[in-house]
């Protein structure tokens, strides 16, 4: 659509967008006004306009209308938010500056916002000082303190045991009890969680109190060690992501044990999988999960994995919905043996830093998901995201649609409870109604999104008539976002940022992001994360300057707080470090994304530079696609599984190439052939993958020792839309 500069628009073309007289009259009044004052295209006028003029009852068009026509003449990159001084010395990192400014960065200190940059090259380049600052701030709490920040031995032996270098050497800590500790910054009447079940929109929302918290985690903990399971074993969680999961999970960590992770819509060929690479010996879950007027299967999915001990929780009331397996345990018997010990508190079983926590999954080109242990230094990197650059404070609700099977969750957990705020949980889907009251009704400050969240909210107006006004930040990761989508959503809550947030399982956060003392641009990265430096790769392989414009692939600093030094079924150093180039003596880390930084200073996610794709926010391998597609149909020869970015931009789309064996002459009908595609996808992968197209394919190209050019194909099938409807 074409855009008029705000200075051409008249009375009619805001009457033409259904707005009444009396309405576009003011709106054109003020707008004249802020003109007057501001200048018709600078980021100024737009932010006057988005806070004085824009509201979420006026039609999207009219904001699409202020937006385009203030910076129609901008060039890339407009800033969609700007922060404001006042605020931004308020914020964690403001306040910190304000207090230490001159200590960490000299006389060159003025204030938080033009600062931000120096503080940047401060937190990489002195990052020791940096980390005991933030974990500092965040009043982490060590057992047994650590003799120092990071080891970095220069000596070869070292950089090939431990290219990140060593954090925290000799420390003795425990996250969960960090999560539940009472001091000066949280009293045990503080508001833990917040939720509500879907169907229940008019009652008042749940609350837990630290104090009910507690109580309840110490209960499960003693549970837990009455298994007799060594210390450092694995317990896995299959479960959706509610109150009970959350106290599971906590618990779990307590009493010295490790989690492993397991999203509650894998098959049972996928539960197995995790399973046996984690030798997880029980497992939490559900006997049913209750989804809007559907009740999926969760216990007799672990059943049908072969799973161990299996501890079971009803979905709703005292009662399971169905008979146990013989040796497994209800919830209710669970708690019953350790009754006596309610109330008592469970002293943590201090762990050494180098100790695992959680073990996460994360899909590799393989076929077979690779198995990432985070230690207890871990959940301090996720905390330290949210304090940093999500602003998480003591008093905010934070809300960010997940589950425990992905980092996202247990993410959502520490960033939340170690700064002193509140999880926000919601029973039910995201893409109601239901949910936006509830974001209403719970005065969530944080809301995390994925952007086909955003997609189907708009799509489906749901979030209409809602007071979203206490969002003070959204945060965004998983999945490349629209600029359009996400317009939108800002203005929902009356122009506040999107902080877009990029990392990685093996990560325990993000490398790259957003920060609130920065102008944000929507569907952009501001700055790596603090603590972390990133390198894109020219075409010869070597980083190419920093600060000079240009795409490659991603490579980052090997010294990452918090980040994986191990793999359980793959060797660490060939997968994240084998073959790439070294910076100031260092072998940078690999990570496989394609990366952009603009003119501007910005960054841009382009997929995955192998063959790795991103569906719904859930990473997965070509391979894995493959083997399932190949078998749906015996016309198939084979099949290449690609993710497509629209050319609008937004989430990549499943595109499967297909070759059948007697030519095009014996394709079967190609919509017949998508929904089998997806019932296989949705039955042995996971129900939320969804196939957007199926394309004929007469051969698939290949390279001299016969692999797929499944990055060619990419490219082949993103230049010619007409034949994946893109």
């Amino acid at each position: 659509m074409a855009y008029k500069s705000l200075g051409s628009i008249r009375m009619p073309d805001i009457l033409e967008l259904g707005i009444p007289v009396e309405t576009a009259t003011e709106l054109h009044q003020k707008l004249t006004e802020i003109i007057q004052s501001y200048g018709s295209g600078t980021p100024d006028t737009w932010k006057q306009i988005s806070t004085r003029l824009l509201n979420p009852d006026l039609p999207f068009s009219f904001h699409q209308m202020m937006y385009y026509g203030c910076y129609i003449h901008f060039g890339p990159d407009p800033p969609a938010w700007l922060p404001d001084l006042e605020d931004a010395k308020s914020t964690n990192i403001g306040s910190l500056l304000e207090r230490k400014g001159k200590e960490l960065l000299g006389h060159t200190y003025k204030d938080p916002i033009s600062s931000y940059i120096a503080f940047h090259e401060f937190s990489v380049s002195n990052l020791e000082v940096y980390w005991k600052t933030i974990l500092d701030e965040m009043s982490v709490s060590f057992s047994v303190p650590p003799n120092r920040i990071l080891v970095d031995d220069p000596s070869e032996e070292s950089q090939l045991s431990h290219p990140g270098g060593q954090w925290l050497p000799g420390a003795y800590v425990n996250p969960a009890g960090n999560c539940l500790n009472l001091d000066s910054k949280r009293k045990s009447s503080d508001i833990a969680v917040i939720w509500r079940d879907e169907g229940n929109d008019d009652s008042p929302v749940n609350i837990l109190t630290f104090e009910k918290l507690r109580s309840e985690v110490w209960l499960v903990a003693y549970a837990i060690e009455k298994l007799g399971f060594e210390k450092g074993s694995a317990i896995a969680i299959d479960m959706p992501m509610n109150v009970k999961s959350v106290v599971i999970y906590l618990a779990i960590v307590l009493s010295g044990y490790v989690v492993v992770s397991i999203a509650d819509s894998f098959a049972p060929s996928e539960i197995s999988t995790r399973l046996v690479l984690s030798k997880a010996k029980a497992i939490f879950t559900q006997d049913v999960f209750n989804r809007g007027d559907r009740s999926l299967p969760l216990y007799s999915r672990v059943i049908d994995a072969g799973s161990p001990l299996a501890i079971v929780i009803p979905a709703s009331g005292l009662s399971l919905s169905m008979k146990l397996r013989d040796g497994d345990i209800s919830w209710h018997d669970f708690l019953e043996q350790v009754e006596s010990y309610k109330n008592i508190e469970f002293v943590s079983v201090e762990r050494p830093v180098e100790a695992f926590s959680n073990i996460l999954f994360s899909s590799g080109t393989t076929g077979e998901p690779k198995a990432i242990p985070w230690t207890v230094a871990t959940p301090f990197k996720a905390g330290a995201d949210g304090w940093c650059h999500l602003d998480i404070r003591k008093g905010d609700v934070v809300a960010w649609p997940t589950n425990l099977g992905w980092m996202m969750g247990p993410w959502l957990v520490y960033a939340s409870l170690l700064n002193r705020a509140s999880i926000a949980l919601f029973n039910g889907s995201p893409l109601t109604t239901s949910f936006a009251k509830f974001v209403q009704d719970a005065k969530v400050t944080m809301l995390g999104v994925i952007p086909s969240i955003v997609r189907a909210w708009r799509t489906k107006t749901c979030t209409a008539g809602f007071d979203w006004s206490t969002i003070r930040c959204f945060g965004s990761t998983g999945e490349a976002s629209n600029v359009d989508e996400y317009l939108w959503l800002m203005g929902r809550a009356r122009y506040k940022p999107i902080i877009e947030y990029c990392g990685g399982t093996e990560i325990g956060g993000g490398f790259i992001t957003g920060s609130v003392l920065q102008p944000q641009c929507l569907s952009a990265f501001s700055t790596p994360s603090l603590g972390s430096n990133l390198f894109i790769l020219g075409t010869d392989g070597i980083p190419i300057p920093a600060n000079v414009p240009g795409v490659g692939e991603l490579a980052l600093n090997p010294l990452m707080f918090g980040a994986s030094s191990t793999l359980l079924n793959a060797d660490h150093y060939d997968v994240y470090f084998k073959g790439m180039p070294s910076w100031n003596g260092k072998v940078l880390r690999r990570h496989g994304d394609v990366f952009e930084r603009t003119i501007r200073g910005y960054y841009r996610a382009h997929g995955r530079a192998d063959d790795t794709m991103n569906l719904g926010g859930i990473k997965v391998s070509s391979v894995e696609i493959e083997r399932v597609c190949n078998s749906v149909d015996d016309k198939i020869l084979e099949t290449a599984a690609i993710g497509v970015t629209p050319a609008g931009g937004g989430p990549e789309r499943l595109v499967v190439a297909v070759v059948f064996k007697d030519g095009n002459d014996s394709t079967p009908d190609l919509s017949s052939l998508k929904q089998s595609l997806n019932t296989a996808l949705q039955k042995n992968l996971n129900p939320l993958f969804k196939v957007y197209d199926v394309v004929p394919l007469a051969s698939l190209p290949r390279t001299a020792t016969n692999k797929v050019m499944r990055r060619v194909l990419r490219q082949q099938l993103t230049q010619n839309g007409q034949n994946c409807k893109l």
